[in-house]
């Protein structure tokens, strides 16, 4: 049996070295505009290959994703979240079925800002809406660059040490499941492109599990994974496209 990609180990070590490539990276700012600012929060923590494996979901409809639905080495997807837990890990949520918009997307923990939120505000706040968890800013490691999506929102991403083994609790009405996804399958997955008729820009798509992660949600986890973890300082994501069903 070929053994798994090692896991990153969940120690002061990495979250010094996370804080110093994030404090490293110029952050690029987009103006509002017209646009809606919304947050997301890209919490750390760490996770057990046995105990934080598994997905509740038993049936899951691939058939909006765009391109060639296999992973890396030929199996068929089929969009449940498994084999990605141990070590270092951050919170994945897959969003109700029940939700007007974006409804059984994968996403980060995030949402709009409310009138006078700073974007720390609300990434705290729906933090804690959407998943019980209180952070509070000496847990911020740093910031990712703002991502402008298709449905009308600037997006900014901040990076938290959420602490080893935190107690989640989902809100039913927003989150389907939360999943701790490893660092280690970030980094040893090899993200794609494909091309759609709808766009002369790339679509992204992450392989994590038996699934394909897409921007929004896709685009910062890229820059997680070059920027935030590998050291790659400077590494941009603007020119990401989403797939259609992201849109609206």
């Amino acid at each position: 049996m070929v053994p798994g990609p090692a896991v990153i180990v969940y120690d002061e070590a990495l979250r010094t070295r996370i804080a110093a490539n994030l404090e490293a990276h110029e952050r690029r700012v987009v103006p509002l505009e017209s646009r809606r600012h919304a947050a997301v929060a890209i919490v750390l923590v760490d996770s057990d290959a046995t105990r934080h494996d598994g997905d509740p979901a038993s049936e899951i409809d691939m058939s909006m994703v765009p391109g060639d639905l296999r992973g890396a080495t030929g199996e068929p997807l089929d969009g449940r979240m498994v084999g990605v837990a141990g070590g270092a890990a951050f919170l994945l949520c897959r969003r109700t079925p029940r939700l007007k918009h974006h409804a059984g997307q994968w996403a980060l923990p995030g949402g709009r800002l409310d009138a006078g939120e700073t974007p720390l505000e609300a990434a705290l706040r729906e933090l804690d809406e959407e998943l019980g968890l209180k952070l509070g800013p000496d847990d911020v490691l740093g910031w990712l660059d703002d991502y402008v999506t298709r449905s009308g929102f600037v997006m900014t991403p901040v990076v938290l040490w959420g602490g080893a083994d935190p107690a989640l609790r989902p809100a039913p009405a927003e989150v389907q499941a939360v999943f701790r996804i490893g660092l280690h399958a970030l980094v040893t997955g090899q993200p794609r492109t494909i091309m759609i008729p709808e766009s002369d820009r790339p679509v992204l798509q992450i392989p994590l599990g038996n699934d394909l992660i897409h921007a929004p949600t896709g685009a910062v986890l890229l820059q997680l994974r070059n920027v935030a973890v590998l050291g790659n300082v400077g590494e941009r994501v603007e020119g990401i496209e989403e797939p259609v069903f992201a849109w609206r």
